[in-house]
């Protein structure tokens, strides 16, 4: 007798275990599609991007509340960024003279959270809600074309991590996977 209650035990331990172990991982799949990078780009479908080959940055803009993020540093960080990257896209950067593109980038971070549920409860029958708290910040990147003042090319990178200091190890990514996608693919 001792021994069939024992085995109930055991089983009804083994069940309970499987159910926490699909709820973790029901979570850590939610969480990883929660932390990924994002790369959105929009650009002028007449704009003819073979005849651009000069760049300048200008008026680059931080508005984070996260002092880690916003400052000088960060700015220069950003700017060397795009240079090296749209120089190795077969752009040049223009020293002196009217360049063929105008560069205009704006990065902010904000705090946000997240709602997650997850079975839980007696033999998995209800619900568990969790506030997932996160940093999401947000790189754009404009590209404008100086002789008709008009925006031709718009790339823009979110990232989201648990801490904003962390978003600030992506932002050589966030420039290189925006600005990988330039000169579009039109159709």
């Amino acid at each position: 007798m001792a021994r069939k209650l024992r085995w109930k035990s055991t089983r009804r331990m083994l069940v309970v275990h499987s159910r926490v172990m699909k709820a973790l991982l029901v979570v850590m799949l939610v969480a990883h599609s929660a932390w990924a990078q994002k790369v959105t780009v929009e650009f002028d479908q007449a704009a003819d991007f073979t005849k651009y080959k000069t760049f300048a940055v200008r008026n680059g803009q931080l508005n984070s509340q996260n002092p880690a993020l916003n400052s000088e540093l960060v700015k220069k960080r950003i700017e060397a960024d795009i240079e090296r990257y749209l120089t190795a896209r077969g752009l040049t950067e223009a020293s002196s003279g009217r360049p063929d593109l105008n560069v205009v980038y704006h990065f902010g971070s904000v705090r946000k959270a997240e709602l997650e549920s997850y079975p839980a409860g007696w033999r998995g029958w209800g619900t568990r809600v969790v506030r997932v708290p996160y940093a999401e910040g947000t790189l754009v990147i404009d590209l404008r074309d100086t002789s008709t003042r008009s925006l031709v090319w718009r790339g823009i990178s979110s990232e989201e991590k648990r801490d904003a200091t962390e978003i600030k190890g992506k932002l050589d990514d966030m420039v290189r996977k925006t600005l990988d996608k330039y000169p579009p693919k039109q159709k």
